[in-house]
């Protein structure tokens, strides 16, 4: 059991770091973007690469707390309630693109500052809950 639950939390920190990754390059793809369509055509690729990025850690994380025998302490509890608030803040994202008409000219000036303002939010997200779990 204690195998499991040891290979558990390195997958777990490789999923966090997998995370990060996927958000940086979403960070710098809505950085680049010149078109709205474009863009929005991109992401309909790369967004379900996103959701396999949080699957993977709440994934891991059930994995280990099944090892732990569910036990429901303080740091599952912030880390569950981290995760919904990942999956909310990607669903607005991805609601707020999907709104975005092609043919405004001013729809990817627009959705920018949201976007990167949403990203950031999931970079200090992120960040936060990994320097409380490995501090």
């Amino acid at each position: 059991m204690n195998e499991m639950y040891d290979m558990s939390i390195v997958t777990h920190n490789y999923s966090v770091i997998g995370i990060l990754i996927v958000v940086f390059i979403n960070l710098f793809l809505l950085y680049r973007a010149k078109e709205i369509g474009k863009y929005k055509r991109v992401m309909t690729l790369f967004t379900p690469i996103g959701s396999m990025a949080i699957a993977g850690v709440i994934f891991t994380g059930v994995i280990m707390m099944a090892a732990k025998h569910l036990e429901f302490t303080l740091a599952n509890i912030v880390m569950i309630f981290f995760a919904l608030a990942f999956i909310v803040l990607e669903v607005k994202r991805a609601k707020a693109l999907k709104y975005s008409s092609i043919k405004d000219a001013s729809a990817l000036e627009r959705f920018k500052p949201f976007g990167m303002k949403i990203l950031l939010s999931e970079i200090v997200i992120t960040l936060a809950i990994s320097l409380w779990m490995w501090a």
